[in-house]
């Protein structure tokens, strides 16, 4: 059964910063954006295309373009953000592929913006992974984290609780639950370590007191972390270790509940194609490379991430370095159909709670 519809919440007067540009157009494509259809629109969550240094989107588009003379055109923003600007357009589609994170991509679904395609490789996907139906289908897997400055805190906080001290009073931000997809996941995991909504929204009420506050975007946070305008923020492990390529401050670390263990949960980067996508063979044509044993060898390697295949196991020394981080890590699974019934009642509770 679908997941049910949500009223908007997501910031629709970000929908503005969301720029379309011609990802890497001429990098050995054949194609041009011209109306004879070679060309294949991707609307995107922010993290995996290269910023100082290329990432994986970058690598990936290129070959592809190369390959198949077919010109990718880009839109990145938060990952609740491209969401509802596609279903904004859903009367007169932009985008052949939408690529989000959960509970996005379940959203997504819910609002029927999706046709279930299952791309060349997709039988190689564990089913948690991906949707049965072949709605949406995961090409980078990811853990939610924190980062810290690890030359102004020689030592990384521990647990929750550690935040609560007044030395990260506005020196420490996390992305806005409801827009950025990092940021919802801030407030999954805390409900899954506080042991439920209630007390960990108390915890958010307290946790104000610090928070410099609302951020669309989590990728802007990796910056200030490094520059030590914050000690501390939440991301993603693909997101900051590749961050951390040009930034040399961040560390990342997993906070734990007191007593516990550090914990996080898997949040892939799931794509699926557009309903009445204006380029839909095209849109197929990019999932089935994104997907292909090729393009999955290089997620570590460029991306900072994990392959979503589980035929694919890297060898190199990003691959190694990533192993490391998650050492010691547990990893539970959240319950994402709760998680996308409930959603609106997280959010609210939130907002009551941090005056947001």
């Amino acid at each position: 059964m679908p997941p049910t519809p949500h009223r908007p919440r997501f910031a629709l007067a970000l929908a503005g910063t969301l720029t379309l540009t011609a990802a890497l157009a001429g990098c050995g494509g054949t194609g041009t954006a011209g109306g004879d259809g070679r060309v294949v629109t991707v609307y995107s969550a922010d993290g995996l295309k290269g910023t100082s240094a290329e990432g994986w989107y970058d690598a990936q588009f290129k070959a592809f373009e190369k390959q198949t003379g077919i010109t990718v055109k880009y839109v990145e923003g938060g990952s609740g953000e491209i969401v509802q600007r596609a279903v904004r357009e859903k009367n007169n589609t932009q985008a052949d592929v939408l690529v989000t994170l959960p509970p996005f991509i379940q959203q997504a679904e819910g609002e029927g913006l999706l046709e279930p395609y299952k791309p060349r490789g997709w039988g190689k996907v564990a089913a948690a992974d991906k949707a049965a139906d072949g709605s949406w289908t995961s090409l980078v897997k990811n853990y939610a984290g924190f980062i810290r400055n690890s030359e102004k805190l020689s030592q990384k906080p521990e647990t929750w609780r550690d935040l609560l001290d007044e030395k990260y009073q506005d020196k420490l931000q996390y992305s806005t639950p409801g827009v950025a997809g990092d940021g919802t996941a801030v407030l999954i995991k805390a409900m899954h370590d506080f042991g439920g909504l209630k007390p960990a929204m108390d915890y958010f009420e307290k946790l104000q007191e610090n928070n410099v506050g609302p951020s669309s975007s989590t990728s802007k946070l990796g910056p200030k972390v490094d520059k030590g305008e914050l000690l501390v923020a939440n991301g993603d492990v693909q997101m900051n270790f590749a961050q951390a390529r040009s930034m040399p401050n961040l560390d990342i670390w997993f906070p734990a509940r007191e007593g516990g263990e550090p914990s996080t949960f898997a949040l892939p980067y799931a794509a699926g194609l557009t309903k009445s996508a204006p380029q839909s063979e095209n849109g197929k044509k990019l999932l089935d490379f994104l997907l292909g044993k090729k393009a999955q060898l290089d997620v570590s390697a460029t991306g900072g991430g994990f392959p979503a295949r589980t035929d694919v196991d890297p060898e190199d020394e990003n691959a190694a370095a990533l192993d490391r981080i998650m050492e010691g890590v547990k990893v539970f699974r959240p319950d994402w159909r709760k998680i996308d019934r409930n959603y609106d009642t997280y959010i609210d509770a939130w907002e009551g709670a941090t005056g947001s």
